[in-house]
């Protein structure tokens, strides 16, 4: 594998060497090998590399540099990147950190003080404060040339859309450069959006806008790129499609950590003692609930004792009832982090998923009451396990819908502690409505 590296190194030109594949080559090494492919990797690129390898690796990599080799390598980022690197490596060495920020120019800076005001659920931590802009008065031709000035120098990156402001620099217009190529050339960009403007209305986000908002606008209007403006509606910056893929994965590891009852962040440390405390937290939750269950089959001890075909039969009506809850559980938390169920929208979802598990419950329902009566030789057991699973299943389907709905209109993230709740409902519902029924009918 350190062959694959320096045979990638020396094959590739400087210019296209891409901190994606380093990353992913440098993730198969060894220690001893990992140390020294770091050291032969441009240095120009080694923040790029550095930000996209997992966080355990990045202060192994910042160790193998000087604080000037790493604040050139800074230099080299979008602002948004800097901002992030100087970031990470505060929580590393914040003295480090703080020389290696001190190492950089003062537009460098002045960027990187802007972004960090921000707080993480802001869209304005995520912009980039680089952005390519014209004003109404400049003709098409005039744009196009800048354009390919600073295109040449290797100064824009990722330039799909022509943002256009006024004299006070406030946004205007965003002109995709697909359209920029059909204007007329020898008029400016006024004169030519003028004869449409309605079509060159730019979708914009507020600097202060949850990034959340950000993202389901990127999804809806399908975007590359999205300005980012300040109240007053001057641009402060741009937001691309490459940020917001790493936000939508980050969200998506989240909930599936929270819907397991593990914690991202304590998962990302290389601490076990933090990882392990995390994890401990929802363990303990979980002993809990699952004392209240068995106080629930504790209280029918006598006709657990009456009729030993309970115990067998018993895990089946809570296993269908725990996975007919995490199927509603798990598409209901998926759609509200898509956005796609709105405020009004509850009672149509609760409904839904109350009437799919109905309907499987009253078919399992009828294949286990058949199973369990022909395995017992008790007709009357088959009844009680069907009509337990129904019972069960339905409940599943309500609070399995109904919890997250819930937790969302509390302003709690929906994945976490859903799981747990809807165990212990499920559990207890099951054994009750089992148990309880076999009470009444058998005893």
């Amino acid at each position: 594998m350190m062959d694959k590296l320096t045979k990638y190194l020396n094959t590739h030109p400087h210019n296209e060497l891409h901190p994606s594949e380093i990353a992913n080559l440098l993730k198969d090494l060894d220690e001893k090998s990992f140390n020294e492919a770091v050291q032969a990797i441009p240095q120009d690129i080694i923040a790029d590399v550095a930000l996209e390898l997992p966080d355990r690796y990045f202060e192994d990599v910042i160790e193998s540099f000087s604080i000037q080799e790493l604040a050139k390598s800074v230099s080299e980022l979008e602002s948004d990147d800097q901002t992030d690197f100087i970031q990470d490596l505060e929580e590393v060495d914040s003295q480090m950190a703080e020389d290696v920020f001190n190492e950089l120019d003062k537009e460098d800076q002045a960027d990187i003080l802007q972004l960090k005001q921000y707080e993480e659920s802001e869209a304005g931590a995520y912009m980039q404060i680089e952005v390519y802009t014209a004003n109404l008065k400049d003709t098409v031709n005039d744009v196009i040339r800048q354009f390919a000035k600073l295109r040449k120098k290797d100064e824009l990156e990722n330039v799909n859309y022509l943002f256009v402001t006024d004299e006070k620099n406030n946004l205007r217009y965003g002109v995709g450069l697909d359209n920029l190529l059909i204007f007329d050339f020898d008029k400016t960009l006024n004169a030519n959006i003028q004869e449409n403007p309605e079509k060159y209305k730019p979708v914009a986000g507020n600097d202060y806008d949850d990034i959340d908002d950000i993202v389901q606008k990127f999804q809806e209007y399908d975007l590359n790129s999205m300005p980012i403006i300040d109240k007053q509606g001057i641009l402060l910056g741009r937001i691309t499609s490459d940020d917001i893929y790493d936000i939508i994965n980050e969200q998506a590891t989240d909930q599936m950590y929270h819907l397991a009852g593990v914690d991202d962040d304590a998962e990302d440390d290389e601490d076990i003692f933090k990882a392990g405390k995390a994890r401990a937290i929802w363990l303990g939750i979980n002993l809990i609930t699952a004392i209240g269950a068995s106080l629930v089959i504790g209280m029918f001890a006598t006709t657990l004792q009456s009729f030993v075909a309970l115990a067998i039969l018993m895990p089946i009506v809570a296993s269908m009832g725990g996975n007919a809850g995490t199927q509603s559980l798990t598409v209901v938390v998926r759609q509200l982090a898509l956005g796609d169920i709105a405020k009004h929208d509850a009672y149509r979802t609760i409904k839904k998923e109350v009437i799919l598990s109905l309907a499987n419950g009253i078919f399992f329902a009828i294949i286990m009451g058949i199973i369990a009566s022909i395995w017992f030789d008790k007709g009357m057991l088959g009844i009680v396990i069907g009509l337990s699973m129904i019972i069960n299943l339905l409940s599943a389907g309500f609070f399995g819908s109904m919890v997250p709905l819930l937790l969302k209109k509390m302003d709690i993230d929906p994945a976490i502690g859903s799981t747990v709740i809807l165990t212990t409902v499920t559990d207890i519902v099951g054994f009750l409505s089992f148990l309880g029924l076999a009470t009444i009918i058998l005893l």
